[in-house]
C-alpha cells in the first residue's frame, strides 16, 4: 500500500505535465494567451520543479519524507486548484509554478519514502513498479486530457488532481512510515541554498527560453551567466559547509554518477521525442486533438505493461546492459520515423512500430537508471540523491525541448518534412550517444551490497 501510494503521487505529477500540451489551443482561445504566454505555462512548471529539487531532497532525509511527501502534495494540490480557477494567463502561470513546487517537493520523497520498507534484494523491482507508473503517466495523460477537453473543458485537466490529492492526503499517515536520515544534523548553509536554488532556476530559464530570446543574444547569455555563477558558488560552499545543499560525497559513488549522467542525456532526446510525435500527427497529418493524445498511448503503455518485470530482472542481467539495450531501442524510434514517414504515410507502419521502440527504450532505461543510481548510496541519502538523479533529467528535458525547436524551427523554410527529420536525427544522436557513454561509465552489475554511511 505505501507502493501504491507512492506510485500514485508519481502518477499525478507526470500526467500533468504530458496533459497540459493537448490543452494548449483551448487555454489559448479562452483566456486570450499569446504564444509565449503559453510557452510559459509549461516553462513556469518546469523550472519551478528543478529550482526546488535539490532543497526538498535534502528537507525529505532531514525532516522526514513522507512529511514532505504530505506537503508537496497539499502545495501541488492548491496549485492545480488554482490552475483550475484562473481567469487570465497570469493567474494560470502563477499557479503552474505553484504546483512545479509542489511537485518538487513531492518528487524526492515519494520513492525515497517507501525505499526502506523493502530489502535491498527487492528494491530494483520496486523501482521499476515505481517508473513504470510514470510511463502510465505519459500514456495516458494526452489521452485523458483529451477527453475531459472534449466533454468538459481544459480547466478540469487540472481541477481532477484535487480529488486524488485528497485520496492520497487521507490514505498516506495510514499506510506510509515516517523515515529520515538520523545523522542530519539539521541546520542549512544559509548561502548555499539560495545561490542552488536560484542558479538551477536561472539555467534552467536561459535553456526554456533561448529558442524565442535567441540563443546568442543578451538576455540568453546573461541568464545562462549568472547562473552557472550561483552553481559554482553552490559546488564551491559544497566542499566546505557541515550541511551543504548539494552531496558532493554521493559523486565519488560510481553507479550514481553513471545513472545521473546517463539519465540527463536519455531525458534529453526522450521528452522531445514525445513532443514530436504529438507533432507529427497534429501538425503535420493534421489529427483531432482527441486522435493524436489516443495515437500516442502505445509506446508509454508498453513501458507501464514491462516496467515491473525489467525492473525484478535488472539486478541479474546488468543495470549497464539493460541501459544500452534500452537506449538503442529508444534511438530506433526517432530512426525509423526520420526513414518511414512521408506526408500520407500510414500510422500502423510508421508511428505504431517506432512508439513500440520507444516503449521498450523506456522501460529498460527510466526505472533502471534510478535503481542504479540509488544502489550503492546508503539509505539515509535516498531523498538527497533522488532530487539529485532528477535534477539530471530536468536539466535534459528542458535542453531536449529547446534544442529540438530550435532544430526543427532553423529547417523549416525548407519544408515541414525535412524539419521533421533534422529533428529526428537530432534525437537519434542523443541517444545513441546515451547508449555510448552507459556502455563505457556504468558498472557492469549492481554491487552487492550498499557501502556504510560513514
Amino acid at each position: 500500500m505505501a507502493l501504491a501510494v507512492s506510485t500514485l503521487a508519481a502518477l499525478l505529477t507526470v500526467i500533468d505535465v504530458s496533459v497540459v500540451n493537448v490543452a494548449f489551443p483551448s487555454i489559448r482561445r479562452d483566456l486570450g494567451a499569446s504564444a509565449s504566454g503559453l510557452s510559459w505555462i509549461l516553462s513556469g512548471y518546469s523550472i519551478a520543479v528543478g529550482a526546488f529539487l535539490l532543497l526538498a531532497g535534502r528537507l525529505a532525509d532531514q525532516k522526514g519524507r513522507r512529511r514532505l511527501f504530505m506537503i508537496g502534495v497539499a502545495v501541488f494540490m492548491v496549485g492545480s486548484l488554482l490552475s483550475g480557477l484562473a481567469t487570465g494567463p497570469a493567474w494560470l502561470i502563477s499557479a503552474r509554478v505553484l504546483q512545479g513546487i509542489g511537485g518538487s517537493i513531492l518528487s524526492p520523497a515519494s520513492l525515497s519514502m517507501v525505499l526502506p520498507v523493502f530489502p535491498k534484494e527487492r528494491r530494483s523491482m520496486v523501482i521499476g513498479i515505481w517508473g513504470a507508473s510514470a510511463a502510465l503517466g505519459a500514456a495516458i495523460g494526452p489521452s485523458i486530457g483529451a477527453v475531459l477537453i472534449d466533454v468538459l473543458s481544459w480547466r478540469w485537466v487540472f481541477l481532477i488532481n484535487v480529488p486524488i490529492g485528497i485520496l492520497i492526503l487521507a490514505i498516506t499517515p495510514r499506510f506510509v512510515h515516517e523515515s529520515r536520515d538520523p545523522d542530519a544534523t539539521g541546520g542549512f548553509d544559509l548561502i548555499g541554498v539560495p545561490a542552488g536554488t536560484v542558479g538551477v532556476a536561472l539555467v534552467l530559464l536561459a535553456v526554456v527560453q533561448g529558442e524565442q530570446w535567441g540563443y546568442l543574444s543578451g538576455p540568453t547569455l546573461g541568464t545562462a551567466a549568472a547562473g552557472l555563477l550561483l552553481v559554482i558558488l553552490l559546488f564551491v560552499r559544497s566542499t566546505t559547509h557541515p550541511s551543504p545543499l548539494l552531496d558532493l560525497s554521493l559523486f565519488r559513488i560510481r553507479s550514481f554518477w553513471s545513472a545521473a549522467g546517463g539519465q540527463t542525456f536519455f531525458s534529453t532526446a526522450f521528452i522531445a521525442t514525445i513532443l514530436f510525435n504529438t507533432l507529427l500527427l497534429q501538425e503535420l497529418w493534421g489529427w483531432s486533438v482527441l486522435a493524436a493524445g489516443f495515437g500516442v498511448v502505445p509506446g508509454p503503455a508498453l513501458a507501464a505493461l514491462m516496467g515491473g518485470p525489467v525492473g525484478s530482472i535488472a539486478d541479474r542481467v546488468g543495470h549497464r546492459n539493460l541501459l544500452v539495450v534500452g537506449s538503442l531501442s529508444a534511438a530506433c524510434c526517432p530512426a525509423w520515423l526520420l526513414w518511414r514517414v512521408t506526408m500520407d504515410s500510414p500510422y500502423l507502419v510508421t508511428v505504431l512500430p517506432a512508439q513500440m521502440f520507444l516503449g521498450i527504450g523506456v522501460a529498460c532505461s527510466f526505472a533502471t537508471f534510478s535503481s542504479l543510481g540509488l544502489s550503492e548510496v546508503p539509505p539515509a541519502r535516498f531523498g538527497t540523491a533522488s532530487a539529485s538523479l532528477r535534477m539530471g533529467s530536468s536539466l535534459g528535458m528542458a535542453s531536449g525541448v529547446s534544442i529540438a525547436i530550435a532544430v526543427f524551427s532553423s529547417s523549416a523554410a525548407s519544408g515541414p518534412l525535412v524539419a521533421f527529420d533534422r529533428a529526428w536525427t537530432f534525437m537519434a544522436v542523443v541517444f545513441v550517444a546515451c547508449a555510448l557513454f552507459c556502455a563505457v561509465a556504468c558498472p557492469g552489475r549492481s554491487p552487492v551490497r550498499p557501502p556504510s554511511p560513514g
